[in-house]
């Protein structure tokens, strides 16, 4: 898919900008977890919070998460 930078919105720029940082921050880095063994309770909540990422589903923002707890 070849798409012209100029044509993108701001939103469909910063998401392409974080899935390539992330995806170049793992292959530098790696997971330092892996091959080490996890709870099954981490892991339905890790795969949960997989599926929602990949439905495209975001955390909270977190101007949401400090007004909502007053940490200003």
């Amino acid at each position: 898919m070849a798409t012209i930078v100029g044509q993108m919105t701001k939103d469909e720029l910063q998401e392409m900008i974080e899935k390539v940082v992330e995806e170049k921050l793992l292959e530098l880095v790696g997971d330092p977890d892996e091959g080490l063994p996890i709870c099954s309770s981490l892991r339905s909540r890790l795969l949960r919070q997989k599926k929602a990422v990949g439905r495209g589903e975001r955390g909270e923002p977190l101007d949401d998460v400090v007004q909502r707890l007053r940490l200003t």
